[in-house]
């Protein structure tokens, strides 16, 4: 019999367990809901000897006690070097101090400059090795607030059997993002830049989802971190900041960890990773103006608002969609609960849950917050943070503790935001990353679409069989 923690459940209990490979490729449950693990396991007593791994051979031992016997462990460990073997630190993620008490974990040393390279370079190979596994064609379909569409692209890019579909919002992006993903060549790469916002996007993602004839006949997959593989490869990271604080700040047991927000889905990896037994004492919640979330951990309910571009873009969000699998854990695991109030939300009311979660602080930070942040480290060590992790910090220094040292995730190059730098240094070379600059003369390859499900139906039909003919 599989270990629990191997067997996936939906949010809204609609379907029979899953393993690990089915989880995977099923994305978003059948239900309309999202997969969990069915336990959690508890590793406090696995610390001590995690401490001392590399990050690949960490990766390898949390990841085995959710994958169970899915995939052969030699063939796990080479899946994990092939993922991290292109970032540009042997630590993957390095830990640097920031200030008294203040570290930073940098993410964002993969091959697309953003912490989500770190799930998708790993998701991508592992959708290529179930494919070899188990034969047929993917198609993945996902939605981009920035980061998450070039990192998923470069996951997958030229992979044999599977062609890769990213909607974006349209001028709601910075333009290096939108280089990152729209001047990639390769044939199996298509970018939608949907005329409407991100959050628009991911609701025509979730309701294509919802079509399960649909999503059979034309084998798609979801890219977003809708898909467990995604948050499983974030809580690694969790663990080995901590361990590697803890080398350097003794005194310490335990930490702050603060996570610049939008969709929910890399603090919800903190989230286990603290259930799991990491040495997290609590999490701090950073958003931007769009502040769904902030006000939720800080009032109790969670209300929709307009989204508000701001110099953070991929956090310009206001319909997180992790946040059901959250939500799952606050109504102690009862799935008809969690879907009566989705069904509410969804219908456009509010969520009210009562007490407040000790799991977590949260605060939020504007524009004139994010680039006095960035002014002000560069001014002390030299140190240029981008804005999203410039949220992070400036919300993390207001709730400092002697005794429980703050790690802030550091989730994107600062070269990739040179307007938000430039207006925060008045300085048009600081934070730049040779490679971006490389992009600025490439010719985009993108569609303008109306933010219609309809029409991203029939684009990606029109697509499908154009390839088949030219096959």
């Amino acid at each position: 019999m599989l270990p629990s923690s191997s067997l996936y459940i939906s949010t809204r209990g609609g379907i029979k367990p899953l393993g690990f490979a089915e989880a995977v490729l099923m994305g978003l449950a059948e239900d309309g809901g999202l997969l969990l693990p069915q336990a959690i396991p508890d590793c406090r007593q696995r610390l001590p000897a995690w401490s001392a791994l590399s990050y690949g051979d960490l990766a390898f031992e949390i990841m085995s006690l959710y994958i169970g016997a899915a995939i052969p462990p030699q063939d796990l460990k080479t899946l994990i070097q092939q993922s991290y073997a292109g970032f540009d630190s042997p630590e993957v993620v390095p830990l640097l101090k920031l200030d008294e008490g203040l570290f930073l974990a940098e993410l964002f040393h993969g091959p697309t400059l953003a912490f989500k390279d770190v799930a998708l370079q790993f998701l991508g190979n592992l959708f290529a090795w179930l494919l070899q596994e188990q034969g047929g064609r993917l198609n993945i379909l996902g939605a981009t607030s920035g980061d998450t569409g070039s990192a998923a692209i470069c996951g997958v890019r030229g992979k044999k059997n599977i062609n890769i579909f990213i909607l974006y919002p349209e001028g709601r992006v910075s333009a290096l993002q939108e280089r990152q993903m729209a001047t990639v060549p390769d044939a199996n790469v298509h970018c939608l830049a949907i005329e409407g916002s991100f959050d628009d996007g991911q609701r025509i993602i979730k309701d294509i989802f919802a079509e399960l004839d649909f999503k059979k006949e034309y084998s798609l997959a979801a890219v977003n971190s809708v898909n467990w593989a995604r948050i499983l490869a974030q809580i690694v990271y969790y663990f080995w900041a901590c361990f590697r604080v803890q080398e350097n700040y003794e005194q310490a047991q335990r930490f702050q960890v603060s996570v610049p927000t939008g969709n929910f889905g890399d603090i919800f990896a903190g989230y286990m990773a603290k259930r799991m037994g990491a040495p997290i004492e609590r999490l701090i919640l950073a958003s931007n103006e769009n502040d769904i979330l902030s006000r939720f951990f800080n009032s109790g309910e969670y209300s929709r608002g307009p989204v508000n571009a701001t110099l953070s873009p991929s956090m310009d969000i206001q319909v997180a969609s992790n946040f059901e699998r959250y939500l799952y854990y606050r109504c102690d695991e009862n799935p008809e609960e969690v879907a009566r109030l989705m069904q509410q939300f969804a219908a456009g009311e509010s969520l009210r849950l009562p007490d407040k979660d000790s799991d977590f602080a949260a605060g939020s930070g504007n524009s004139s917050d994010t680039l006095d942040c960035i002014r002000r480290h560069y001014q002390r060590s030299g140190y240029v943070l981008d804005p999203h992790s410039a949220v992070g910090v400036s919300v993390a220094e207001r709730f400092l503790q002697k005794s429980h040292p703050s790690i802030c995730l550091a989730t994107a190059h600062p070269g990739k935001f040179p307007e938000a730098i430039r207006s925060a240094l008045q300085d048009e070379k600081a934070g730049r990353h040779p490679d971006l600059e490389k992009l600025k003369d490439l010719p985009l390859r993108k569609t303008i679409i109306k933010a219609d499900k309809e029409k991203i139906k029939d684009f990606i039909r029109n697509k499908l069989k154009q390839e088949q003919a030219q096959s």
